[in-house]
């Protein structure tokens, strides 16, 4: 087993590992929230988070819920759960994912099996600098509908359209919303703190909704 080490992204690439040894070592991390684990046909990459990683990833998820509530829909936020399947031999752990349109299939459930039940309606993944293991590829296999990518200091809506990701202007999952808007809204996080930044966007999303 060989090893790639990037210091700038604090990431650590193994090749040529097991399934069965990916999955053991999910087990020893199951009451962990990092590192966080990408897998992909036997490359195995370990990351490290860094402040500025957990600060726009807080800010996003954040977000993500205001906007929920404004706009009265039904929301579970489950974090950076775990999904892998070992017939597609990937596995991933995003930032934060969301169910909002298949909620009511997983609604309560305490764990979940990628063979019958649905992916995340929404999944927030924040670069600080690329990846090693490429996530989109991973995110499309698993079906994932929409993809809010955060990266250079500006957010992307990805949208999954014929087995690919598309840059799209607005959001499907929260309808009409622009991402040069998200983005914009997000920029002004960097001067602020938690609370004064969340009664900013509380304005924001309120705006949005016409409300």
């Amino acid at each position: 087993m060989t090893s790639v080490i990037s210091p700038a992204e604090q990431r650590v690439v193994l090749h040529n590992v097991s399934w069965e040894t990916y999955v053991r070592i999910l087990s020893q991390q199951i009451n962990s929230s990092a590192p966080r684990l990408t897998f992909d046909n036997g490359e195995l990459e370990i990351m490290t988070l860094s402040p500025e990683h957990e600060r726009y990833s807080l800010r996003i998820r954040d977000l993500v819920a205001l906007l929920a509530d404004e706009m009265d829909l039904s929301i579970e936020d489950l974090g950076s759960t775990t999904f892998h399947r070992e017939d597609y031999e990937r596995g991933f752990e995003p930032d934060s994912c969301f169910y909002i349109g298949n909620l009511d299939r997983v609604r309560d459930k305490d764990r979940l099996d990628m063979h019958v039940d649905p992916p995340p309606d929404l999944v927030v993944e924040v670069d600080v600098t690329s990846p090693s293991i490429p996530k989109l590829p991973i995110f499309a296999e698993f079906g994932v509908r929409e993809v809010w990518r955060f990266r250079n200091e500006r957010l992307t809506v990805l949208l999954l359209t014929g087995g690919r990701y598309r840059d799209v202007a607005e959001s499907e999952v929260f309808t009409g919303l622009r991402a040069d808007a998200l983005s914009q809204l997000l920029a002004q996080s960097k001067a602020l703190d938690r609370v004064a930044w969340l009664r900013l966007a509380r304005r924001w999303a309120r705006e949005q909704c016409g409300k």
